[in-house]
């Protein structure tokens, strides 16, 4: 089966097509046939190797998709040949003690499609029957391949993790990337009054579109992101913030908290190492927060407001699946805003 990946680490250089093994569903698994697929920043990571975790090659990239049912395995019920559907890439075992306790994101067990298994940029993928959902009638198989992950993402990190509650005052670090498109909708619909922080002031207005109540910008000179965020709180600091850059960043954001203020991270694109002034966390009584994916209940809850209309998804652009490296390298566009999406034929 053809699927879309890398052989070798490495750069963009490494990506083609690759030939794998095409997977049959077991008992309680469900094939789906993929119609749409969508990249996400840790498609990079995973190309260019991820310390620690192993990666079986050659290897198919996209941890989003969403299709049409293909096959069924023993004992699943629910679900028909050819209904619509939409992929939760979080895999767990739904065994272990977390699990039990409805805390699925905490499995010590816990893998995403895409990094841990063969992704999604290919013909089929198969997934435990709990990870397939029908699909929302008011999303296109595009609009719904671009949803999963960030959405998931944004909403635990927004709400189980930062805790945003009516009124909170809620940053945003960064303005295009589909996490962050996603966590300003999230962190809106909490009822936050939401400040979007860019290098870009395109970016920053374009993010008013999906519910930022203002745009800043900030650089390394006279306008360092804790000095605009102290200054957009009107010096009463932010409550929660969210910093996915990492390595630049989280350090200013921790200075910009204000009392009881919590910085929520879910990535380090930018760097995984910070040095943080330990007397900010205490006095303030403020925290650094991590977190990632969801539990079974909030990706629930996506799909609720997904349905609902409440949250929609943000797609920079779609292309054919044959020109998927094409898609790829969008990320290194200096105007991306949303999510990457490949779109492959139908049978």
């Amino acid at each position: 089966m053809r699927g879309f990946g890398f052989r070798e680490h490495g750069g963009p250089e490494r990506l083609e097509f690759v030939e794998i093994p095409e997977p049959e569903p077991g008992p309680g698994e469900v094939r789906v046939a993929i119609r749409a697929a969508a990249f996400n920043r840790l498609d990079r990571f995973t190309l260019a190797g991820i310390p620690g975790v192993p990666i079986q090659r050659p290897h198919v990239l996209g941890s989003d998709g969403s299709g049409e049912v293909d096959r069924l395995g023993e004992g699943v019920a629910g679900l028909a040949r050819g209904a619509p559907v939409l992929l939760n890439p979080g895999i767990w075992d739904g065994t272990c003690e977390a699990c039990r306790q409805g805390r699925e994101s905490l499995c010590r067990g816990y893998r995403i499609l895409g990094e841990h298994t063969q992704g999604s940029m290919t013909r089929f993928v198969v997934l435990p029957a709990r990870n397939v959902h029908p699909r929302p009638e008011r999303l296109s198989f595009v609009e719904a391949a671009a949803a999963p992950l960030v959405f998931q993402t944004a909403w635990r990190a927004m709400k189980t993790v930062g805790g945003v509650a009516p009124g909170d005052r809620v940053a945003v670090i960064g303005a295009g990337g589909g996490v962050a498109t996603a966590v300003i909708q999230v962190a809106k619909l909490l009822g936050g009054r939401v400040v979007v922080a860019s290098r870009s002031a395109e970016k920053a207005e374009r993010a008013r579109a999906f519910g930022a109540d203002e745009a800043v910008v900030f650089d390394e000179g006279e306008h360092p992101l804790d000095r605009v965020l102290w200054q957009w709180s009107q010096k009463n600091g932010v409550d929660v913030i969210f910093d996915s850059v990492g390595a630049p960043t989280v350090p200013r954001s921790v200075r910009a908290l204000a009392r009881g203020g919590r910085v929520v991270v879910i990535g380090a694109t930018a760097g995984p190492t910070v040095e943080v002034d330990l007397r900010t966390l205490f006095w303030r009584q403020a925290s650094i927060r991590g977190s990632t994916m969801a539990d079974a209940r909030e990706f629930a809850e996506v799909l609720e407001h997904l349905a609902a209309g409440r949250l929609t998804p943000v797609v920079d652009s779609e292309r054919p699946w044959e020109e998927a490296a094409d898609a790829f390298r969008r990320f290194d566009a200096p105007d991306l805003f949303g999510k990457i999406v490949v779109t492959l034929p139908s049978a």
